[in-house]
């Protein structure tokens, strides 16, 4: 990948899915788009659990970019999402390390 940057932020990476295949995932729609999501999770479960490092590295990709795909067809900014939700820590007892008794 000659020319490629080395670092890109969770928005670059959004956005570089949004130019590839907005037209496609628009037309798809978001149910759909959901349900390749949920195909891509469950190849990254098989992965885990019998694949190389390379093949569970591929399918985090995958994820991260159907996740991406989703996002962009609901209009979510992911990276002001994520801010908004986990920048001053754990939803749950705000601390950065959590220490709820329970998942939040």
């Amino acid at each position: 990948m000659t020319g490629q940057p080395t670092d890109m932020t969770l928005r670059e990476a959004q956005q570089l899915i949004e130019r590839m295949y907005s037209r496609k995932d628009r037309e798809r729609g978001s149910a759909a788009t959901f349900l390749w999501l949920c195909e891509e999770v469950g190849e990254l479960a098989s992965a885990i659990r019998d694949g190389s490092s390379h093949e569970r590295a591929d399918e985090f990709a995958d994820v991260c970019a159907w996740l991406f795909t989703l996002a962009n067809v609901e209009g979510i900014d992911l990276t002001r999402a994520f801010r908004g939700k986990y920048a001053g820590g754990c939803p749950g007892c705000g601390q950065m390390e959590c220490v709820c008794d329970e998942k939040p």
